[in-house]
């Protein structure tokens, strides 16, 4: 899992524009569309919307935009309800694209919709059923909500608008969802729902996980009070000949490049410089 991501990092440092910019944006606004398309149809009814889900048996009489559209079915068509939930999620996804950049975030949201839809795929052969539905991203939006969780765990929000309550405990609550909601799948025969929530996760695994052990080694090192001295950082760089700073990506230096900013990493294990080219972008350094 840490080469996968290893690789994606290295990919993402070199393309930082790589993928939509502002991605949930356009998902908010897909998915309100199709709320909209929904209310047109006067028929109450989310079947009448089912043309977007994506199923094996459409796909495989050639309707290939089910594999984009069932991205913008909404999770809920209670109108409060989904009004809340696009802002939450939009705010969350907006977030974590301003931490990772753009480029990584694309790649973890649409691993998890490439990831949905295998599951679906290998599901409906598995079962003989070609019609098993899916609509909406919810476990592809819980996996965003857990990866916000481990970068910002103390961070509060209202819940129900009333009580503040700090995202790692939702997070706790959210596992303990996935958990309820899978029992309930296996008791009605529905291995699609207990597919589905287990792709999110690995989702998670796969891109996040080597992030929480990061951040539990920074902890770790603060906690045994070798926290990063960027004082001595700078120190140990003018003992260098030549120049006082230097990224540790492109290798330029401000002797080279006088008008150039230069930032260290506290995010990094040890000492590392970076050009403003490469702060946010670079791959951190790992013990």
């Amino acid at each position: 899992m840490t080469r996968i991501r290893d690789a994606v990092d290295r990919f993402c440092a070199r393309h930082p524009r790589f993928g939509i910019s502002n991605l949930m944006l356009y998902i908010v606004v897909g998915t309100g569309i199709v709320y909209l398309l929904y209310i047109l149809t006067r028929a109450n009814d989310a079947n009448a919307i089912s043309f977007l889900y994506f199923n094996l048996s459409g796909l495989l009489k050639g309707e290939v935009w089910r594999l984009i559209t069932f991205v913008f079915v909404p999770n809920d068509f209670r109108p409060f309800w989904l009004l809340v939930s696009l802002y939450f999620y939009y705010w969350i996804g907006s977030t974590l694209e301003r931490e990772w950049g753009t480029a990584r975030f694309n790649f973890y949201y649409f691993s998890g919709v490439l990831l949905s839809v295998l599951a679906a795929v290998l599901v409906s052969l598995a079962t003989g059923y070609y019609g098993y539905p899916m609509a909406g991203t919810s476990y592809v939006n819980l996996s965003m909500f857990l990866a916000f969780a481990v970068l910002f765990p103390d961070m509060q929000v209202l819940l129900l608008f009333v009580i503040p309550v700090k995202m790692k405990w939702l997070a706790w609550l959210d596992a303990a969802l996935i958990a309820f909601d899978m029992i309930r799948a296996v008791i009605a025969g529905s291995w699609l729902g207990v597919v589905l929530p287990i792709v999110a996760l690995l989702n998670f695994l796969v891109f996040v996980w080597p992030e929480v052990q990061r951040l539990n080694g920074i902890r770790k090192r603060q906690n045994s009070g070798q926290a990063v001295d960027f004082r001595r950082a700078v120190r140990q760089q003018q003992q260098q000949k030549g120049y006082h700073h230097k990224c540790a990506v492109c290798g330029r230096t401000d002797s080279d490049y006088p008008d150039l900013q230069f930032r260290y990493c506290s995010k990094c294990a040890g000492y590392h410089c970076f050009c403003q080219d490469h702060i946010f972008s670079h791959v951190h350094f790992t013990e």
